[in-house]
């Protein structure tokens, strides 16, 4: 491999001076756009295989390229291959050591086309293959809360507004609230995908290339269902990086908030669910300690989500067209994201099924703070009480049952009859925790039966988005 002091850069006729060692690794982006490498290698393939189907290569010289991008591909993959700042990114060493080890034919690749295309080009090939990944591991999470929802759907919770206990709700129905978050950012993936998957290359540095390039082949061989139209806007175009990472940071404020709920559960205060050992971890100096380290992380990796979002809008938001030197600060920022929400939902979805439900506490806390109150305020407006005179009985109930330490369900008729006259013995069925769930038997409601329906359409809509990528 040529050593990188020696290198000489293909931009390098008009100057006369060799660039300054700082400045060189300053605005090299080689130690972490590498990771491209394999859309690189793709997309150069493609090109070179479209400048042969135009005439622009010849055969041999086609096959040459391919062959020794492929051997390239090799080396990285094998740790074989010595990445150079001299040669500033991942397009260049390729390049050049293309050249190096085929001669001529290596310098015919980058005809008609320059690094602005072509790094819009592999950040597209790149996103679009991790969206992919994404929401894969975004499945895996879906298909676990649905499996906790099923076995919990009797299971009684606190439901909680303000973080106070508010109504009983079943913890299969509050599972599949998760679930209907998940669609969403699913959706929202899946929709960003479409606008990634649009083909820069061809653009060349701004204003296209004279040579006879067919650019709708070169989107077929790399798969890209539409070709950017304006070359002008294909070279600088880097919404498609702030909409993922929009996704990213919207999908990392449901795994945060869904951590919170995980960490207060665990505690001892609510002692809803444990967790497995193996995402959890010690104290170095009170053995007694448990401590919910998984949700912790995720809840605050949703912190660098946002930051990357900012990043981003930042950077783009003082650019003329087109390209500019600012867009090299476009990929960290990217790279974390992807990697950030990647292993976050990886990881909930290898955590959720070592959860433990604790009925009997749940059940237990959601006996207290008085969560069937809206129960007895529906029960008089149905014996012919307008609801804000309900409203009213019911909260002198609860302030008796404060005032004595009771709660409604285990007040008598004559207590009762203090506040109301139309409170019979059969308002005890309604005080039920159980009887308040199954009240809501309406579509989207906590009853059940409601719940098991949604658990069936869950499971369809799974079977359904396997098939959209």
């Amino acid at each position: 491999m040529t050593d990188s002091k020696t290198v000489t850069k293909p931009w390098g006729g008009r100057f006369t001076q060799a660039t300054d060692a700082f400045v060189e690794a300053f605005t090299a982006s080689v130690e972490f756009d590498k990771r491209m490498y394999q859309q690189d290698i793709f997309g150069s393939i493609a090109h070179a295989t479209m400048l042969c189907h135009v005439g622009v290569l010849t055969q041999p010289e086609r096959d040459s390229i391919i062959q020794g991008l492929q051997e390239i591909e090799l080396e990285i993959e094998q740790g074989q291959f010595v990445w150079s700042v001299s040669l500033e990114d991942v397009h260049m060493n390729i390049e050049a050591r293309l050249t190096q080890k085929i001669g001529a034919a290596g310098k015919k690749l980058h005809t008609g086309r320059s690094r602005n295309d072509q790094v819009a080009t592999d950040m597209r090939l790149y996103l679009r293959d991790e969206i992919d990944e994404i929401l894969i591991q975004l499945r895996r999470l879906q298909s676990a809360l649905v499996t906790l929802a099923e076995q919990e759907v009797d299971t009684i919770l606190p439901g909680c507004t303000h973080l106070q206990v508010a109504q009983p709700i079943s913890f299969g129905h509050h599972m599949l609230a998760w679930f209907e978050m998940l669609k969403r950012d699913e959706a929202r993936l899946m929709d960003c995908r479409k606008r990634v998957n649009v083909m820069p290359l061809g653009a060349a540095a701004l204003a296209g290339t004279t040579y006879p390039i067919d650019r709708h082949f070169t989107a077929n061989l790399l798969g890209f269902e539409q070709v950017a139209e304006n070359s002008l806007d294909a070279v600088s175009d880097r919404d498609f990086v702030i909409e993922f990472c929009f996704v990213a940071a919207q999908s990392m404020t449901h795994l945060s908030r869904w951590s919170e709920e995980l960490i207060l559960w665990v505690s001892q205060q609510f002692d809803f669910i444990e967790m497995g050992d193996s995402f959890c971890t010690g104290s170095s100096i009170m053995p007694q300690k448990k401590n919910p380290d998984v949700p912790e992380l995720i809840r605050g990796k949703s912190g660098r989500a946002n930051g990357n979002l900012i990043t981003l809008l930042t950077l783009m938001k003082g650019q003329p067209l087109a390209y500019n030197k600012d867009n090299q600060e476009d990929k960290e920022p990217l790279f974390d994201s992807v990697d950030t929400l990647k292993a976050s939902f990886r990881v909930f979805a290898d955590m959720m099924p070592t959860i433990i439900v604790k009925k009997e506490n749940m059940r237990a806390a959601a006996a207290k703070g008085f969560s069937t109150a809206t129960d007895l305020a529906d029960y008089l407006v149905k014996k012919g009480t307008a609801f804000r005179d309900a409203h009213e009985v019911v909260g002198k109930a609860v302030r008796y049952g404060i005032d004595n330490n009771k709660d409604l369900s285990e007040m008598t008729l004559v207590e009762f009859s203090q506040f109301s006259s139309d409170i019979d013995e059969d308002v005890y069925t309604v005080l039920t925790l159980e009887g308040s769930c199954a009240a809501r038997d309406h579509f989207g409601g906590t009853a059940p039966s409601q719940v098991r329906q949604a658990i069936q359409r869950a499971k369809t809509y799974m079977s359904m988005s396997e098939e959209k990528v």
